[in-house]
């Protein structure tokens, strides 16, 4: 069942990180810079970047398409992303699950790690089905089971709390496109190591991305001090020789075309 307090929470998450969200952004870059390829290159098409952030691939694809639309939860993202941009967008506040655009208007929706945020995720294809065209491409990318599974065995380590949000499993993911209007024309997955100096600089980085919302956790409090230094304490078993502290984002990238049913 769709929450919509949960969508309120995750747009208040972002729209505090609007002004790091860039300096903290080296997955979306790596994972943005991924898709790229996946595009095609007439650009007479009209397209959407869903869950547009500050804006940076949107300027990409304003500089190979004609009609570019930037959209957003958060109203502070897209204002820090039209001042920043060089280009002929449009800029859109709007909620993923409803789309102010015509049935079959779009060419193109690319999306780059926001619908592992959205539930459920079958009702989201499912408007962003409505609006592509038939034969429209829906090309996106999204974090999947085994992201952060350092930061989440430490944590299990100390308590039963959700501190890390539960991503969809690769299989399910692709399940989910079975049962909707797309087909999957291509996917991989594949992990992604950052490094980190301290657990510290890991959950500022989470923080600076807008990604620390996790909903259904009973305690919305910081954790303790106590229980904080335990789980820095667990997550010294994945610490490397050289000290560093790794963390795993599994990335799921895909390219997904609506049928013409």
């Amino acid at each position: 069942m769709v929450n919509p307090q949960h969508r309120v929470n995750v747009a208040r998450s972002f729209s505090s990180a609007t002004n790091s969200y860039d300096v903290s952004a080296r997955l979306q870059r790596y994972t943005g810079k991924h898709l790229m390829p996946k595009l095609p290159n007439r650009n007479d098409l009209s397209v959407i970047d869903l869950g547009c952030g500050t804006g940076f691939f949107t300027n990409i694809l304003a500089s190979k398409y004609k009609n570019v639309i930037g959209v957003d939860l958060s109203k502070k993202m897209l204002e820090f992303a039209k001042s920043k941009s060089s280009h002929e967008i449009e800029w859109i506040e709007a909620d993923a699950f409803h789309l102010p655009f015509e049935d079959a208007s779009i060419d193109l929706v690319y999306s780059n790690l926001m619908i592992q945020w959205c539930e459920p995720l079958g009702n989201l294809l499912d408007e962003i089905t409505r609006v592509l065209k038939p034969g429209g491409l829906f090309i996106f990318s999204s974090l999947v089971d085994g992201t952060l599974h350092e930061l989440k065995s430490s944590w299990k380590q100390v308590d039963d709390e959700p501190h890390v949000i539960d991503f969809h499993t690769h299989g399910s993911l692709c399940e989910t496109f079975d049962e909707s209007q797309f087909k999957l024309l291509e996917h991989d997955v594949k992990d992604v190591v950052l490094e980190y100096e301290s657990v510290l600089h890991l959950a500022h980085e989470l923080k600076g991305l807008g990604a620390n919302h996790v909903p259904n956790k009973k305690n919305k409090g910081l954790a303790g001090k106590d229980k904080w230094r335990k789980m820095t304490e667990c997550y010294t078993d994945f610490q490397e020789p050289s000290g560093i502290y790794p963390a795993t984002y599994s990335v799921f990238s895909g390219m997904a075309v609506k049928l013409n049913v």
